[in-house]
């Protein structure tokens, strides 16, 4: 039996995740796709409100996409940024957010400036204060970062930027799913997620957070006939909800399973798949810790359901090999992921393990012990 340690990575969806997307397939071959959309218009429109509720927002806060990277671009692009303009971004940055920050700032002559760590290695919300003044425009926050255990203080980061009157866009891609991430309660302004990771959807489909007040600064510029209306030989009038991030075409059978998902971790209750996440990646650090020649490699004041560690004399990538033989899946973090954070830390690649709920505490033993012949 394979013992899964990759809902970091892409997650195993639960059974009524896979069959709502199953039947919507089967439902497309048999009357043709606008069809079979029209019969669950209701089921999609309600999608709405259950990721409202999900993240701690309206239903006209919310627009689906077909990925976290397509929402947080999608959000980032309408953000107006001039020349002499701000963006600050945490050490632990993605590759995937901070290489169209850098790119951006390029373009329109911005600036784009990383924040250093705290001692813990978060981000230290002391230095973001002193950086921010009225030039910065958006703070660019992962929530938790992909190549450590990590969780960034998010309020913290959104009362501060808001001090200044800053933006701040939330990359939660590794968060939802496995704690609360909610909007009003963390005080930011956007939210970009994935379905596919701990929120065990399918791939290939996304959600972004506008909060209203934030609506009202941005200048969305990606958009079609669904999130804008032609009303005139010259004239096109944008929507006036989240909708406007959205694009007409969409992968129907993979939107009904991520509204699945999302219901199916509601009903699980997210308390109670953070603690259970946290019993996991707690039980898999102690042990890896105990290993002669294994280094866990997470920091963070506290830490989410994402275990890093190295073997000594042996390769990432052979571990991960090693492991997949004895049916334990894991995967690799890399330096050009996250370049400033491993360099920081003097580390060019990582053994990325993440258990979800459904992986059961024996099975963690056992892949303890499945590392420890790697080490030996």
């Amino acid at each position: 039996m394979t013992i899964f340690l990759d809902s970091a990575g892409s997650s195993l969806p639960p059974e009524e995740v896979s069959a709502e997307v199953f039947a919507h397939l089967r439902r497309e071959s048999e009357i043709g796709g606008y069809v079979a959309a029209r019969e669950r218009e209701d089921d999609l429109e309600a999608g709405y409100g259950v990721f409202a509720e999900l993240l701690g927002a309206e239903p006209d806060e919310i627009a689906f996409t077909d990925s976290a990277t397509r929402a947080w671009l999608t959000a980032f692009d309408a953000v107006p940024l001039a020349a002499g303009d701000r963006v600050l971004y945490s050490e632990a940055e993605y590759a995937g957010t901070a290489i169209p920050i850098l790119h951006r700032a390029r373009e329109v002559g911005a600036i784009a400036e990383a924040v250093p760590s705290d001692s813990s290695g978060q981000i230290d919300v002391g230095a973001l204060k002193e950086m921010l003044d009225e030039r910065v425009k958006l703070v660019s926050l992962v929530h938790v970062p992909t190549n450590s255990g990590l969780v960034n203080p998010a309020r913290e980061v959104a009362d501060a930027a808001h001090d200044v009157g800053a933006l701040v866009l939330l990359d939660a891609c590794q968060s939802i799913g496995q704690m609360p991430v909610r909007a009003d309660e963390l005080g930011v302004d956007l939210i970009s997620c994935t379905g596919r990771k701990w929120l065990r959807g399918p791939r290939g489909t996304g959600a972004l957070v506008v909060r209203r007040e934030a609506a009202r600064r941005m200048r969305p510029r990606l958009i079609d006939l669904h999130s804008a209306e032609w009303v005139g030989p010259h004239d096109v009038r944008l929507r006036e909800d989240a909708r406007v991030y959205e694009i007409w075409e969409a992968n129907i059978a993979a939107r009904l399973g991520l509204i699945a998902a999302a219901r199916h971790a509601l009903a699980k209750g997210l308390d109670v798949i953070e603690r259970e996440v946290a019993d996991r990646a707690g039980r898999l650090r102690a042990g890896l810790s105990a290993l002669p020649g294994v280094t866990v490699r997470d920091v963070g004041e506290r830490m989410a359901g994402i275990v890093t560690f190295t073997v000594d004399g042996v390769g990432a990538a052979d571990v991960r090999d090693r492991l997949a033989r004895e049916g334990v899946t894991v995967t690799v973090s890399s330096a050009s992921s996250t370049l400033l954070d491993m360099t920081r830390r003097g580390l060019d690649e990582v053994v990325r393990a993440s258990p979800h709920y459904f992986v059961q505490p024996e099975q963690v033993d056992q892949a303890v012990e499945a590392v420890s012949r790697c080490a030996r």
